[in-house]
């Protein structure tokens, strides 16, 4: 696991009223790659215990609404369980799409599953990882914003992990869910077979 080591550029701050109430933005530059990610934050989140998701941009299931998967969802329900508690953050993390491997791979990866693979062979199938994601960037965007441990809302062991070896201390995990469509019932299960997600994939009724 890489250090947090990464010298992120802030390069703005500004109001960002959402459907799921008012939010601040913080637009992230990391220079050595040229990703540019996204916090949203609300409240006083300064210190510890501040309530947290780290999610990897999806295009398909963010911007598109897919059924595929459970991103869109998981996203919404993120900022609304933020404004419930009335501060914590997410942390928009780009290029981490397909779990790491991009959009054009992912793509191939849908056409690779609907020939049979679930979604860790259809990645594998590609020589690429089943996850490449790291978390270096969420974790030094989480100290320059004085977040000095975190309620993570993730399914997600990897990313407790990530985040203790980090230096960011996980002091709780909070479930994150959705309901199960008959679309992304095989690749939730596969999650949770493979990949060790804590999933009970519950499906709709």
């Amino acid at each position: 696991m890489p250090n947090a080591t990464t010298e992120l550029q802030k390069i703005a701050t500004a109001r960002l009223p959402t459907s799921a109430g008012e939010f601040t933005s913080h637009a992230f530059l990391n220079p050595q790659t040229g990703v540019e990610h996204l916090v949203l934050t609300l409240g006083d989140i300064a210190g510890d215990d501040v309530l947290i998701r780290l999610h990897s941009e999806c295009l398909t299931g963010d911007a598109l609404g897919s059924l595929r998967c459970d991103c869109g969802e998981q996203l919404q329900n993120a900022l609304k369980q933020i404004q419930a508690q009335g501060r914590g953050a997410l942390v928009y993390l780009r290029g981490h799409e397909g779990r790491g491997i991009g959009l054009c791979n992912k793509i191939y990866a849908y056409q690779l599953q609907d020939q049979g693979m679930d979604t860790v062979e259809a990645n594998l199938a590609q020589g690429l990882p089943s996850d490449g994601r790291n978390y270096e960037d969420a974790a030094a965007m989480l100290k320059m914003l004085g977040i000095k441990s975190v309620r993570l809302m993730s399914n997600n062991p990897l990313k407790i992990d990530a985040l203790n070896e980090l230096g960011i201390p996980v002091t709780e995990r909070l479930a994150h869910e959705v309901v199960a469509n008959p679309e992304n019932k095989k690749y939730l299960q596969t999650k949770k077979e493979r990949m060790g997600h804590l999933l009970s994939t519950r499906g709709k009724k």
